[in-house]
This record gives structure tokens, sequence and C-alpha cells, in this order.
């Protein structure tokens, strides 16, 4: 295969940071052919923006995937490694095998555990520099975003459709006035000290936002 020619993914995830709710990943194969204009770090956009990417990188690009871990997987493996499986899982759905694997950040999945053999690289702030990698990021956080309001419709005392299940004041309100919920990280400090359990050396602190 002609490094012209080789599939190239690009992967990001949404939700490391939150008390609540999965982490979830996306893998982009671009197509030259069908460039999507406007792509960069979903951070970077407003809510209605990276809503019409998203139907527009769905439409135009190659392949594209999105994963997930749940919250018992995070609070198992921990934050870091339930968002490399959702990577995994992500580079996995997709309906062509890419030859190689952009990742946002500073680590990478393993991916020969799943049955891919390709190559993986990682990518500081590749959200910003690579156009796969952006297009990952929107489509991750607008999956998620959308996921976390369907579940506020469960959960509707602690205002997931509002803050995604970040730690804003009025999610820090909720928690106190209601307790943890089945969709919180009961591994993260701030969910830990609802319960009144004392912070510990294996604790996960929710710090990024995504």
């Amino acid at each position: 295969m002609t490094r012209a020619c080789r599939l190239v993914a690009g992967v990001d995830e949404a939700g490391r940071g939150p008390l609540a709710g999965p982490v979830v990943a996306a893998a982009v194969v671009l197509d030259p052919r069908r460039p999507v204009r406007g792509v960069k770090d979903s951070k970077l956009l407003a809510p209605a923006e990276r809503e019409r990417l998203a139907a527009r990188i769905e439409s135009r690009v190659r392949c594209w995937s999105v994963a997930w871990a749940d919250v018992e997987e995070i609070d198992q493996l921990n934050i870091l490694h339930a968002t490399l499986l959702a990577m995994r899982r992500a580079v996995c759905g997709l309906s062509l095998r890419p030859a190689h694997v952009q990742i946002d950040g500073n680590r990478c999945p393993v991916l020969a555990e799943s049955g891919v053999s390709l190559s993986v690289e990682a990518v500081i702030g590749g959200d910003r520099v690579v156009r796969a990698i952006g297009a990952a990021s929107i489509l991750a956080k607008v999956y998620r975003d959308a996921l976390m309001r369907r579940l506020d419709g469960r959960y509707p005392v602690y205002g997931f459709a509002a803050h995604k299940g970040y730690a804003t004041p009025e999610h820090f309100a909720a928690l106190t006035r209601h307790g943890p919920c089945a969709i919180h990280r009961r591994t993260f400090a701030p969910v830990r000290a609802s319960l009144g359990i004392p912070a510990g050396p294996l604790i996960e602190l929710a710090a990024e936002k995504n």
C-alpha cells in the first residue's frame, strides 16, 4: 500500500473530566475528495456549530465510529484506561481498516489485543493540528452531550442536560442534596465525598474539561 492511499484514522474522546456519565471516543477516516470546512477542536465551537459539523462529518468522511466506556468500567479500570478502552472500541468499529491511527494526547490504546494490527501515534494537541482528530473530537462531544441529555430525563434532579456531568456549582449542589445516582463515578473524589468516603490514593480527580 502506498503512502498516498493508506487510510489514516483520527481519534479523540469527550468526557474524561465529568463526575458522571460515560467517556465517549470517536474515530474518523477523512475523505480528501470531500473536505469538511470548519473542523477544529470541539471545545472551540459553539454547540449549534458542533451539531452542524457533526452531521457534515458523518455524511462526507470515508468512515466514522463512536464508542464509549460506561461508568462501571471507569470505576473499575480508572478514567485513563477506560478512555483508552473507548478509543480502542471506536477504532475497531470503523467499517474500513486504517493503516495508521493518530490519537489526541500522549497515550495510545493497545489495538493488537482486539485483533487489529496497525501503527498508532499519539499527537499532543492533535484536535487542533490534525483535521481527522478534530473531526473525531466533534463527533465524540456531540454524541456524549446527546447521551447526557437523554440521561437527564432519567435523573432530572441533577441537571445533566445543562452541565453534562461536569463539576459545576449546580452539580455539586445536586450531589449534596440528593447524593449520587447510578451514573455517577464513585471513584472520583467529589462523588466519594458526597458518600462520606474519605479521599485515598486511588481516587481519580475530575480536573479536566473536554
